[in-house]
């Protein structure tokens, strides 16, 4: 990949004229067939470029409660783009009940902010949303004229979690947010892929928010070879998962959910939690506090295989096994 970077072809962004740029929104457009797309520095930037060109001041769109557009990127959407949230409760497995969407989609009155947009997520916590859900969900949006927008920052898990093509997820969305530095590696870089008005439209926003870049074909170089080297891969980062969860399932004081892809959500019983997050951390093991001391969040990536987990497990394994005994996990 720092090859690939190193001999890429570069130009002016800002001004359309990066070959290689061209070359990966070309490429993405095509894989999830849309008509075009826009590189983006990132993917909080990806779902505001959505939201904005989507909903103009003081329209709402549906969403998650624990979606990241919502939860996780600083509340861009009502700070830059005046868009009004209507989150709703995910369910275990990530899905909104479409009683809960077609309930909070507002009548045409002056009373409320006008719902133009249902956001959904997939992979959404690690959890892969059936296609079926999807279909039934963006089927209520259309009955009531609402656009749809997809964070599928790690669409590329869902579908090698699948086994079908990702055109075939992106497909009842209007606009797809795809993230290149998650599961497939690159360092930085998200796509924004849709219709070519909105992307035109989109373009304008990226600049707006301060994401025109000049030779950023050294990036896109890095986004197209994870697209050819770095898709059919995340099925061992999965697997890598799997073992993981189940190593730690059988460890004491930890309740560890069963990952659909690479994501593992452990929780820790209160009088482990602080202790067992320094002694990983003494070990150079580095886990997320999702929502709390309590709960952890563990991940397997390219950087990440076999042998690491096997480390990880048995660094966890030495804690418990300190901890029951009564001697210090450190």
């Amino acid at each position: 990949m720092r090859a690939a970077m190193s001999a890429a072809e570069v130009g002016d962004d800002v001004f359309g004229d990066d070959p290689t740029v061209r070359k990966l929104e070309a490429r993405m457009a095509n894989m999830l067939g849309k008509e075009t797309a826009l590189f983006v520095p990132s993917g909080t930037q990806s779902n505001l470029i959505a939201l904005m060109a989507h909903c103009e001041r003081g329209d709402e769109f549906i969403v998650g409660q624990t979606a990241h557009c919502y939860r996780w990127e600083a509340g861009g959407a009502a700070v830059l783009g005046s868009i009004h949230p209507q989150p709703l409760t995910n369910q275990a497995d990530g899905t909104l009940l479409l009683a809960d969407i077609e309930a909070a989609i507002k009548p045409d009155d002056p009373h409320f902010a006008r719902t133009r947009l249902l956001a959904l997520e997939n992979t959404t916590g690690g959890k892969v949303l059936p296609s079926s859900y999807v279909d039934a969900a963006t089927a209520v949006a259309r009955r009531h004229g609402l656009a749809c927008h997809l964070d599928g920052a790690r669409l590329f898990n869902a579908a090698v979690a699948l086994g079908v093509a990702v055109d075939t997820l992106a497909r009842p969305f209007d606009t797809v947010s795809v993230c290149l530095s998650k599961g497939l590696g690159a360092p930085v870089g998200s796509v924004f892929v849709g219709s070519a008005a909105i992307i035109a439209k989109g373009r304008r926003l990226r600049k707006m928010l301060g994401g025109g870049l000049r030779q950023v074909g050294i990036l896109a170089a890095a986004g197209l070879y994870a697209l050819e080297h770095n898709v059919e891969r995340l099925a061992d980062d999965h697997a890598n998962a799997r073992a993981l969860a189940r190593g730690l399932s059988a460890l004491p004081g930890l309740t560890v959910s069963m990952p659909d892809t690479n994501i593992v959500f452990v929780n820790v019983a209160a009088e482990y939690a602080s202790a067992f997050a320094e002694h990983l951390a003494g070990q150079g093991i580095g886990v997320t506090s999702a929502y709390g001391a309590t709960q952890q969040r563990w991940v397997t990536h390219l950087d990440v295989g076999k042998a690491a987990v096997e480390t990880a497990l048995a660094a966890a394994s030495e804690f418990f096994a300190a901890n029951a005994t009564g001697t210090s996990a450190r």
